[in-house]
């Protein structure tokens, strides 16, 4: 097996998730326990993840130094890489910041960067960088500002890489982490299929004759959690659908077909429109935005469970995306209170049952196939959970809720219309709460910016924002500022993840 150590990054779950594509069995540890668990695993190889500390940084997390001299081969990734650098005799110093995708170029090559082409695009995201290397390492590969960003001390068998390869957006990363688990390493591929028979025996020996309240939403998460847990408990699912009024406009009628058709349980149906927008008024700041979104949600399930005698479970469609944003590791950083993780009141009742919790967008997709779910279900596009509560920036008003909604269907009607929808991962309209200048009918007007938002993804935790072509963002654009009242121009988000998340709050 190969022993992962988990320094805090936002990508570091994705190295074991990568490593089961191939088929090679893998555990986290905490630095802190990492010396006594090589002790105990005996693992063939270890890891080094990212994290978000600097090395340099009062209480960053480190290891002990005995780990380089137990003959074990070592892949150290961005800080893991520093550290290595560091405890081995480098230095390591904040340079220029990296975000998002760089070139490669390989000056030589050996059994880990044993790749088809020796320039590819890799992916960065870091502040500190390698400036000296240590006795005994050699420089692999370099990007245009970062000279060692791929080292290798062949004798000790030691490799640092400043870049992700466990990113999906990184090319030939998964044979960069073949290479280290297979030829490095020794381990035998036997590829790890998900199972869904083990998900829902698992759900009903937890359950047992409990019932379970469980939000759903019509998307893919929900949609999946359900309905593994309906599969394990049967009629003991209670379904619910909160009509918040911050969905898109046919959600509720696509929940009703699901659970009548899909899924065959009493689904049951809330109208809290006004709630939402009482509870949202004069909230400006997204986190607050979204613990006040999650707060709600969970008094209104647990205000259904008074209702159902037994009911003492609440179940979600969390995925771990979700998870790692709102710190979902020991040392990983904040970057979001997800309504349905940092956003839960700490006051719950119900006990959390999260099937998927572990799965990334792509494999959760992959569990509901193999459960017998429709592809139109599993390949719609994601909406986040609070809505458009988080597509405007700034205060919800019931007009910039009305603007977003026309705005969110010109985009997606027209990606359908030129045959773009499903060849993205997302697409969506964004209230920015910038204000500009406009001319309108030969008047002045200073009125809202409307933002796109298009990319490409499989797993959430990286993207590349859609090339769509200018005649479409201009059907797009014509379309807003005529038909969305009180909007002054239109803009296109190029930026890739990272550094940008997915949505704007």
């Amino acid at each position: 097996m190969i022993l992962i150590v988990d320094f805090g990054s936002q990508t570091a779950h994705l190295i074991g998730r990568r490593l089961r594509q191939l088929g090679v069995t893998n555990e986290y540890v905490d630095p802190e326990n990492a010396l006594a668990a090589i002790k105990e695993k005996n693992p063939r190889g270890i890891i080094f993840s990212g994290g978000p500390a600097s090395v340099y940084q009062e209480g960053a997390p480190t290891i002990p130094k005995k780990i380089f001299t137990l003959g074990i081969p070592i892949l150290g990734i961005c800080y893991g890489w520093q550290l290595m650098a560091q405890l081995l005799g480098g230095d390591v110093k904040n340079t220029r910041k990296e975000y998002g995708p760089e070139t490669l170029k390989l000056t030589k090559t050996n059994a880990l960067f044993s790749l088809p082409n020796g320039e590819f695009t890799v992916i960065m995201s870091h502040g500190d960088t390698v400036v000296a290397l240590p006795k005994g390492f050699t420089v692999m590969g370099s990007t245009r500002s970062v000279p060692y960003a791929a080292v290798a001390d062949e004798t000790r068998k030691l490799f640092g890489v400043q870049f992700h390869p466990e990113a999906d957006h990184t090319q030939y990363g998964l044979e960069i982490l073949e290479n280290f688990a297979c030829d490095i390493c020794g381990e035998k591929l036997a590829p790890l299929e998900l199972s869904p028979d083990s998900i829902i025996q698992s759900i009903k020996e937890t359950v047992g004759d409990k019932k379970v309240i469980c939000a759903v939403s019509g998307g893919v998460d929900s949609t999946v959690a359900a309905f593994l847990i309906g599969k394990a408990i049967g009629k003991h699912l209670i379904p619910v659908y909160v009509e918040s009024g911050l969905m898109r406009p046919e959600t509720d009628s696509r929940v009703k077909e699901i659970f009548t058709k899909l899924i065959h349980a009493d689904l049951v149906l809330i109208d809290a429109r006004k709630r939402f927008m009482e509870a949202l008024a004069g909230i400006t700041d997204p986190e607050v935005k979204r613990k006040t979104i999650g707060k709600l949600y969970v008094d209104i399930f647990q205000e259904q469970a008074k209702k159902h005698k037994d009911a003492t479970f609440l179940g979600q469609g969390t995925i771990y995306s979700d998870v790692i944003e709102s710190k979902g590791s020991k040392h990983a950083s904040h970057i979001k209170s997800h309504h349905n993780v940092g956003g839960l009141p700490k006051d719950m009742h119900l006990k959390l049952i999260e099937p998927v919790r572990n799965f990334y967008k792509d494999e959760v997709r992959q569990l509901g196939r193999l459960t017998g779910l429709p592809e139109d279900i599993l390949m719609q596009h994601p909406f986040p959970g609070p809505g458009y509560a988080i597509r405007i920036r700034g205060e919800v008003t019931n007009e910039r809720l009305e603007q977003v909604k026309i705005a969110d269907k010109i985009v997606v009607e027209e990606m359908k219309a030129a045959g773009l929808y499903d060849r993205v991962f997302q697409c969506f309209a964004i209230m920015t709460g910038a204000m500009s200048t406009a001319v309108k009918g030969d008047e002045r007007a200073f009125a809202e910016v409307v933002a796109i938002r298009a990319y490409e993804s499989k797993d959430v935790m990286t993207s590349q924002w859609a090339n769509i072509p200018y005649e479409i963002l201009q059907k797009m654009s014509s379309r807003i500022v005529n038909e969305v009242p009180n909007v002054s121009r239109v803009v296109y988000d190029i930026t890739t993840k990272p550094p940008a998340t997915m949505e704007w709050e």
